[in-house]
């Protein structure tokens, strides 16, 4: 009671779903069910509502107690089911997160988390090569690193997120060159690489060049 908020919650506009929707474009979210907020929820600025034209894609996670007993998780369905949506030539966009990397490296379990990198490693190439096949360009990228230290100086597991920077990979033809820069970014990056307007609120850099 009496309690009061004095920041109001902000109402985001503008962002890459909207712009592809008022752009008329068709649109993929899929993730299994950990990650499947990030790509929906969180991507679209705290928005619950599909855009007009967006497609959302729920595969299950594995029903086990801790995500090292099952490193593999759902990589290979969301593979199999991404790659039946990029030969129908359906969509313009595609959101895919693979949790595998982020979910088993909480667990701490190195040879687990071998086995979960290694899963995404593979059903990443075949997504890329399908989407190669397809005419689809591709950026590749993490939000933030986990996998990539998973043995502190002590010797006991690392279970957090780290600071590390994270490799963000341009696959294209007409672009071939790619700089550093930050999460901001991407979303100008993609629409630039789409050929579509870059709204004046996206204050972020364009990271591609021919």
């Amino acid at each position: 009671k009496n309690v009061k908020v004095i920041f109001k919650k902000d109402d985001l506009h503008d962002t890459l779903g909207e712009i592809l929707e008022r752009n008329g474009k068709n649109q993929i979210r899929i993730a299994e069910t950990e990650k499947y907020p990030h790509v929906t929820f969180f991507f679209s600025g705290g928005r619950e509502i599909a855009f007009k034209n967006e497609k959302r894609i729920l595969i299950p996670s594995p029903k086990v107690a801790t995500y090292d007993l099952k490193p593999q998780m759902s990589a290979l369905e969301i593979t199999r089911e991404i790659c039946t949506e990029l030969k129908s030539g359906w969509p313009d966009f595609v959101c895919l997160n693979f949790a595998n990397p982020d979910m088993v490296g909480h667990t701490g379990v190195f040879k687990a988390v071998i086995t979960a990198v290694e899963t995404v490693d593979n059903c990443l190439k075949q997504v890329v090569e399908c989407g190669i096949a397809n005419g689809y360009s591709f950026i590749i990228l993490a939000d933030h690193g986990n996998a990539d230290y998973m043995i502190n100086t002590d010797g006991s597991p690392n279970t957090a997120h780290t600071t590390n920077l994270v490799p963000c990979i341009l696959i294209d033809t007409h672009f071939t060159s790619i700089k550093n820069g930050k999460l901001g970014d991407i979303a100008p990056t993609i629409l630039t690489m789409m050929e579509l307007e870059v709204p004046e609120i996206m204050t972020g850099n364009i990271l591609v060049s021919q």
